[in-house]
């Protein structure tokens, strides 16, 4: 997406006759660079810069909760399920105390190697196990649990659009400061006046791109791939809570396949055939 904002901008300057060499001026991408780092690192707790930047390797490398995670997730689930219901809760509990070294959680590697998944899972069950908490009170720590998640993955998307909105600010702040310039040279050759101006518009246009073309797309992936996860979540919650008032696994875990995305929702009949792989392993 990127690729084809530069490749747009770039076109049409050169198709209206000018030379992308007359959009490089160093000084310009400091003061703008810069500025809004700084900006970005004021505003934000070092968690949240922390958080920013997984989130851009996560913008960059795609969301992990495809139609294969939920694949898992569902198999998982449905085998945890299925264990409970036929050996009883105490059946799971090695497996919850301890995911990593589950004989259970090895068989779904996409759900063990993420880390926030398989704790989350884990604890879910674990309240069940430990019987602990009234299955009455589990949605609210439910909604507690989930509603941190979803503070923290706006958070650097706040920081990170407050830093786009402010992108054009610091543009015309290096504009002015090249026409400061150009003031110092204005009894000088019209050639060298006529750089200097437009090294100085350039401030302008890189400030106005950058907000426009990448910081602003780039928050809304984020936001985009927060609320995914989020989702994924929510299904995990969906699927515990059944369970907990006693729906058989099928059907706990239809409830929830109800409330997943059209994009990712396997349908009844990849439903049928999980279960199948599960109950044969």
């Amino acid at each position: 997406g990127f690729i084809v904002v530069i490749v747009g901008v770039l076109g049409g300057f050169s198709m209206a006759g000018g030379h992308a060499g007359a959009l490089w001026h160093p000084s310009e991408i400091v003061t703008i660079g810069g500025a809004s780092l700084g900006a970005l690192i004021v505003m934000s707790s070092k968690k949240t810069l922390i958080d920013l930047f997984k989130g851009v390797m996560q913008a960059i490398k795609g969301s992990p909760f495809n139609r294969k995670m939920y694949n898992e997730l569902f198999s998982l689930m449905y085998d945890l399920m299925k264990t409970s219901r036929k050996d009883g809760l105490l059946a799971i509990e090695s497996h919850v105390s301890n995911p990593h070294e589950s004989s259970i959680f090895a068989k779904y590697p996409l759900v063990l190697k993420n880390h926030h998944v398989c704790e989350f899972v884990a604890g879910g069950f674990s309240l069940l196990v430990e019987g602990t908490v009234r299955k009455e009170l589990m949605p609210e720590l439910f909604d507690a649990e989930l509603a941190v998640i979803e503070h923290e993955h706006h958070m650097p998307t706040v920081a990170l659009m407050k830093t786009a909105d402010g992108l054009p600010g610091f543009g015309i702040v290096a504009a002015v400061l090249g026409i400061v310039i150009t003031m110092g040279h204005i009894d000088g050759p019209v050639e060298e006046i006529g750089h200097k101006v437009g090294a100085a518009l350039v401030g302008t246009f890189l400030g106005i791109l950058l907000s426009y073309g990448f910081f602003g797309p780039l928050a809304g992936r984020m936001e985009a791939l927060g609320s995914m996860e989020l989702s994924f979540f929510r299904t995990i919650t969906t699927m515990i809570l059944a369970f907990a008032n006693e729906l058989p696994p099928k059907v706990a875990i239809e409830k929830a396949r109800r409330s997943v995305g059209t994009e990712m929702r396997p349908t009844r009949e990849d439903m049928e055939e999980l279960f199948k792989q599960v109950d044969a392993s």
